[in-house]
């Protein structure tokens, strides 16, 4: 159980971590995004990079973000009737929802990997003058993401099924 649990814990710590670090990359896309409005309303100029480099810079927020984002309970949670139900059950729904992010995720990233393979094959680029190259780098954040979301349903699914097994409190899951 100490081992599960640690394991768990690890796997929260990942996910932590990267969403702190996503967190710097906000950061940029803030300095960015006010930079390009800057020079182009005061000194009339305009980068197709510097616009595309806004929107590669969502990737890593929304796709790295959305672990992070459920980890915190930053997510909408329709709890009319979850919070109205014993703690087993939520318990059980728990584990039941994260065996499917499980289930989901490893689809995802399975057919996000290929996807990134076929555009680090061409070296896929930007189709606008002046656009940034390599977008095999862009659509890497795709199976990324979608393992830290991997990586946070397999310690939900710890921590519910802990909390079941053990009814102790220690699990986030049931709140």
């Amino acid at each position: 159980m100490d081992r599960l649990r640690g394991l768990a814990g690890g796997f929260d710590a990942i996910v932590d971590a990267s969403g702190r670090i996503v967190a710097w990359v906000m950061l940029a896309l803030v300095l960015l995004m006010s930079a390009n409005v800057l020079l182009r309303y005061l000194f009339s100029i305009g980068s197709v990079a510097g616009q595309e480099l806004e929107w590669h810079l969502m990737s890593p927020i929304v796709l790295i973000g959305m672990a992070y984002a459920l980890l915190h309970d930053g997510h909408l949670r329709v709890d009319l009737i979850y919070v109205k139900l014993p703690r087993h059950a939520r318990l059980v729904i728990n584990l039941a929802a994260s065996l499917i992010g499980v289930v989901f995720s490893g689809i995802v990233i399975y057919v996000a990997w290929k996807y990134v393979l076929q555009s680090y094959a061409i070296d896929e680029g930007s189709p606008d003058p002046g656009g940034l190259p390599h977008r095999f780098i862009l659509k890497a954040f795709i199976p990324l993401g979608f393992a830290l979301l991997l990586l946070y349903s397999i310690a939900e699914a710890i921590h519910a099924w802990l909390a079941l097994v053990t009814g102790g409190d220690r699990a986030r899951a049931g709140r």
